[in-house]
Order: C-alpha cells, then structure tokens, then sequence
C-alpha cells in the first residue's frame, strides 16, 4: 500500500582515494578522510631499535602475547651487529622473546626491515603493514598501506590482530613524461618533497600516480621518502611489473572523480639530478649548483637506495676509477639477497676495486649510531632519506642527500659531482 510519502533513492557512493579504499576494505565498511576505521593488521613490524620496549609493553602492560604470531615480524637492523653491550642485550632479549612466542626473526645480516619484508612477501596489495619505523611508508611501493607507530601503538596491534586510523586526506603526484639519463627515482622523490615541504602532507597520504614506469625498487624509493612531507602513507598506483608480480585486487585502485586535498604534476622529462643540502630533506637543489664542494665520506646504502639496482648505477659510475684518497666510500647492501646478487654478477667486486669499504647488511651509519657515523664539520653526501642535524653523528656535520649515481661520481672527484664530470 502506498504510504503517500517521497519515493525512496539510494545514493551513490563517492569516488574514493586508494586510500580510503583499502582502509574501506580492511574495515569492513565504507571510509572516507577523516573517518575512524578499526581495521585489520596484515603484518605488525618491529626493529630492534624499540624491541624492548614492544616486549615491555606487551608482556607488563597488556599481559597479552601476539595474537596472531605470523603477522609479526622482528628485524635486527639498525645497529647490527651490536655496537654496545647495552645493545647486545636489547637484542638478546628480541631473539628470545621471538622464540618463545613464534613470531619471526629476521637476524643480524639478513638486512633492513622494510627491504626484508618485501622480500619475504610480508608486504602485499591491499594489506595493512604497520612498523616501528617511520620508513615504513615504503610498503607503498606495492600498494600496501604502510605507515608508522611507536612501540605502545604496535603492541597493541600484535596483542588483538587490528588497529584504528584515522583516515587521512589524499595529495594526488602524477608523473609524466620519461626519465632522461642519469635521472632517476631519487630525483624524482626528492623533487616531489621540494614542492609539498617538510610538513605539506602532514597526516595524508600521497598517491603516487606514475602510469607502468618505474620497477619495484624504484616505487619503494618514491614510497619511501613520502614521510618526509609528513605523510601518513606513500601509495604508488600499481603498474608495470607490481602487475607481473603480484594478484592486486581491483579495490586498491583510486576511483576517477576522487577528492583530493591538493594535485602536483611532475614532468619527469624536465627533471635533472637532484640533492638536498643540510639540514632539511625539502632543501632541494640542482646538483650542478653545489658542484665542487669537498665531500669527506659518501653512504651508498639504506631502505631509501640500498638495493641492487642502486649497487648496478653505483658501480656502472666507478668502473675504471678509483675513489678520492681523502674521501670514503661505504657501500651497504639492502639485505642479503641483495648482496648475494651483487656478488654473483660482479657489482661487489667493481665497487671493492674501486677503493668502497662494505658493510654488513642493515641500517648502517644512517641513524648514527655505528659503521661510519661523522665526526664534527665532516660533510657526507648519502642515498639515505635524512640529512636533519646529528642524524649521522656529530650536529656540526653536515649531510647531503643524493641517488647512487650522484654519490658515486662524488666519491671519484672527492667533491661534489656528476657522473659526466668524470
């Protein structure tokens, strides 16, 4: 019987961001930016750095242990090996708490956390990763939601299985155009943080739309360096060989008609080789306007450009060359792999000949606090993610951010250079 009332409409729903709709389907219900979303963990992450107090958090203040051990992973990375007894123990303990509760480890050389996990297909289309690293953005790179949380938050997740987040607001980057030689996903990232700033995406997240370019190691750089505009996350679009690799989900990708907080269009055909000079990432510079300054080390290495085809681009500037005498070259693969594959096909070899000292798998000096931290007024030019005051040892040293190529034409001149300066 009819009521005499209006006719009954369903709306439609909004268009969302990729964001919005991974969290959407995690949730389990229909997100939007600044919704509240209690979602499902697919992997919680924990470097050695705050495994202590992860495992004081979990063991006194929640009583609880992880809900779900598969979903957890320890890395020993930052300072590994051990540098002190103090960190000696930390680690200790992570190593026995992991074989008491079964959650994974992953050792001293096995390499960096967020390098790891993709390797180890602990990072996947759709899933929510979080980590006790601020780089855990990285997880982007494959159209994970990857972001962020100190120790208490990552207990919790371990302890029940979820979080909660607050969705964030989407920045829409579209790449266009090719890159030229000598260019290359470092560049691009550190252009990308010069026109958001230092805190341009605070709380959101930066939706990387870069077409079928760039491979899984180059989409990890991009991703990876989103944090330092302050973002929640870093998503890449998928494309290219993400597709060949993984099964994505059609509910990952952004919906046309989208609302995003701000648009940014980089014409990679325009873009030249880029560094950021101390003591802000977003302090961007072409690097021909600080050519010729004396550089004391140079850091090829970290979640950032630690992987094979840094060490290929690295090792294609230093072939037939020789490093400065009065400047140091550290080469620090990703992980293991990484320098397994360096070794097999004769990367690590070239590097060595070229007068580079390895280290072992992991972080290495990028946080300062071993294997060749700075000395007061020293300058380093570093393919790591952070040149902040004290970030590698002294606060009167001074960092340089740069790609592989870049910091390996530099190592040869002893000053800051470009591979055609060689």
């Amino acid at each position: 019987m009819d009521s005499g009332g209006p006719p009954m409409t369903q709306s439609t729903p909004q268009p969302q961001t990729m964001a919005e709709r991974i969290l959407s389907q995690r949730g389990g219900g229909t997100f939007y930016a600044g919704d509240l979303a209690v979602v499902e963990v697919d992997q919680v992450m924990v470097v050695d750095s705050i495994a202590q107090s992860f495992i004081e958090r979990m063991q006194k203040d929640l009583a609880a242990v992880p809900k779900y051990p598969e979903r957890v992973s320890i890395v020993i990375d930052h300072v590994a090996p051990a540098s002190t007894v103090s960190v000696a123990q930390a680690q200790k303990e992570a190593r026995e708490y992991a074989a008491q509760t079964g959650v994974r480890l992953f050792d001293v050389g096995r390499g960096i956390c967020h390098q790891v996990l993709m390797e180890e297909g602990l990072a996947r289309p759709g899933w929510i990763v979080l980590g006790s690293d601020s780089h855990s953005t990285t997880y982007g790179a494959v159209a994970a939601f990857g972001t962020g949380m100190g120790a208490t938050d990552i207990a919790l997740a371990a302890a029940s299985g979820k979080t909660w987040l607050r969705v964030p607001e989407s920045v829409k980057v579209t790449l266009t155009g090719e890159l030229q030689r000598g260019v290359s996903a470092k560049d691009v990232a550190l252009e990308m943080i010069s026109r958001l700033g230092a805190d341009g995406a605070t709380y959101q997240s930066v939706e990387i739309h870069a077409g079928d370019k760039f491979t899984r190691g180059e989409r990890m750089t991009l991703a990876n360096l989103c944090v330092e505009a302050g973002a929640k996350a870093g998503l890449v679009v998928p494309g290219g060989e993400i597709l060949e690799m993984y099964d994505v989900p059609e509910w990952v990708y952004p919906q046309e008609g989208a609302k995003y907080v701000r648009e940014l269009e980089i014409d990679l055909t325009a873009l030249r080789p880029r560094m950021s000079a101390p003591s802000e990432v977003d302090n961007v510079y072409d690097v021909s306007e600080l050519r010729g300054l004396k550089v004391d080390q140079v850091f090829i290495g970290t979640c950032t450009n630690g992987r094979l085809d840094d060490l290929h681009a690295a090792a294609e500037v230093l072939r037939g060359h020789r490093v400065d005498p009065t400047t140091r070259l550290l080469v620090i693969p990703a992980s293991s792999q990484v320098m397994e594959a360096a070794m097999a096909d004769g990367t690590l070899l070239t590097l060595i000949q070229a007068g580079a000292v390895l280290g072992t798998p992991g972080c290495g000096p990028c946080m300062g606090r071993h294997q060749g931290v700075l000395a007061p007024g020293e300058v380093c030019v570093s393919t790591s993610n952070r040149n902040f005051i004290g970030r590698m040892g002294d606060k009167d040293a001074k960092i340089y951010l740069a790609s592989p190529a870049v910091a390996a034409a530099t190592a040869v001149m002893g000053r800051i250079a470009l591979p055609e300066d060689l």
